[in-house]
């Protein structure tokens, strides 16, 4: 249930509300809009008489929740939300572009690839310090090494970084020195790890499970935001099918029913889901195409010596062509939105 202030509601107005809500052994979770206050019943294990709130001073409506989500529901929050890592936006309004290895081999390997996606137009470098693989006997990544190196990257190219959490126990190493927390399509359900999210400082950038439908991904996100971290980037990434052209089937249609479900922004993966370098461009545009708050994508210097994913990852060159494109295409749909079109 979403209980409505009026716009001119007094703080004192407010935290009577919130009494109230919690006298009845639910969790009150205020929620600032562009004009009003709102204020959320979370915990209640079944239908909540409205009635008990509609008549407080104060109170404009009580709005009842339909989805099993509710942080992360447009019914809670109708504007879009923008999550800011440092100066770059990721929401309406903007494109963002994350670009980068797939996994940090050396500060000389990251370090260059990190200068040529920030001439080439990224807005923020990824890279991996602690890899999930598929087989025990690839490379895992340098660990805390590896999140050194991205201090570095930081310091010389000013971009913010983003890199994976694997587990419960490297949180906190991570969150050190992270500006985004990525959860990977593995642990999209783990819930200690998404509890622990649900805590950080940081925004969380949360891609979708390989068999995982919208409903459970967005409930993954709504545990990250109940615990009271309401930083979270959505990110899809392409589902398992029977396909074999390419490594996942990359769900275009789950963009644009996110962005109607929920107020969260949501970025797509085409090389993950690609696995193919000469699939990612196109992905990547259609990405634009479906109303994506952003892209981010694998880039390699030297791809055919990568430690992971040199396939799907994109030569400097190819995400030059890839940044003009997209922007090309983002800034027609900008223009046609503004007209009308």
């Amino acid at each position: 249930m979403l209980v409505v202030m009026h716009q001119k509601a007094t703080r004192e107005e407010i935290d009577n509300v919130v009494q109230a809500i919690e006298q009845r052994g639910y969790v009150a979770r205020p929620i600032p809009g562009g004009q009003r206050v709102s204020i959320g019943v979370l915990h209640n294990k079944g239908p909540v008489d409205g009635s008990l709130f509609l008549g407080l001073p104060g109170v404009k409506d009580v709005i009842p929740v339909t989805r099993p989500y509710k942080l992360v529901g447009r019914e809670f929050k109708p504007q879009d939300s923008v999550i800011r890592v440092g100066d770059v936006p990721v929401g309406k309004g903007f494109f963002t572009i994350i670009a980068g290895p797939c996994a940090l081999e050396s500060e000389e390997q990251a370090i260059t690839i990190a200068r040529h996606v920030k001439e080439f137009g990224a807005h923020m470098f990824r890279g991996g310090a602690f890899k999930p693989r598929t087989s025990p006997y690839s490379f895992q990544g340098l660990g805390e090494r590896g999140l050194k190196i991205l201090d570095k990257v930081r310091e010389v190219t000013g971009l913010p970084v983003v890199t994976e959490v694997m587990d419960y126990e490297n949180f906190d190493l991570v969150e050190s020195f992270a500006d985004v927390i990525q959860i990977g399509a593995r642990n999209m359900q783990n819930f200690s790890l998404l509890r622990r999210a649900g805590k950080a400082k940081k925004p969380i950038l949360l891609k979708r499970g390989i068999a995982a439908t919208v409903e459970e991904w967005l409930m993954a996100a709504e545990y990250i935001m109940e615990g009271g971290n309401e930083q979270v980037i959505l990110c899809e990434r392409g589902v398992r099918t029977f396909v074999h052209h390419s490594r996942n089937t990359l769900d275009l249609s789950a963009v644009p029913y996110v962005r109607s479900e929920s107020h969260l922004p949501v970025i797509v993966d085409p090389s993950h889901a690609a696995g193919r370098r000469d699939q990612v461009i196109p992905l990547s545009q259609a990405a634009v195409g479906v109303g994506a708050d952003g892209i981010m994508v694998e880039v390699h210097h030297t791809p055919d010596k990568a430690l992971s994913d040199g396939a799907q990852s994109l030569y400097p060159e190819q995400f030059r062509e890839l940044c003009r494109n997209v922007r090309s295409i983002y800034r027609l749909l900008q223009l046609n939105h503004s007209e009308g079109k």
